[in-house]
């Protein structure tokens, strides 16, 4: 079964806005603007450059929240989890802001 884009762009534009819930000395923003994370075609953060516990920490809960949200959708719409991943790994692509970081299929390139 094929998603709505509605359904999963109402999605990614709830977890766009959700950001980070914890509370965490970087923010989302401020981690993407200084290429310490980015987005990854599969849905989730990735971290860029290993080795900040904070980006990691931040990267973890994000993703976390992510899987919940994606679960919950592939639930309702009755498809597979890999399915809402990828579409919304396409959408948050998408909407990276210039600069940023995605990866694509040689590693991480700046948008």
């Amino acid at each position: 079964m094929r998603l709505k884009w509605p359904a999963v762009g109402v999605f990614v534009l709830t977890v766009w806005l959700m950001g980070p819930m914890a509370v965490f000395a970087l923010s989302l923003d401020e981690a993407k603007a200084k290429g310490l994370v980015g987005e990854k075609a599969n849905g989730y953060l990735g971290v860029v450059v290993p080795g900040n516990p904070e980006a990691q920490a931040l990267s973890n809960d994000i993703n976390e929240k992510r899987r919940q949200a994606y679960q919950d959708i592939a639930r309702r719409e009755k498809t597979n989890l890999r399915t809402v991943e990828t579409l919304a790994g396409e959408k948050a692509i998408e909407k990276t802001k210039p600069g940023n970081f995605v990866e694509g299929p040689g590693g991480w390139m700046k948008k």
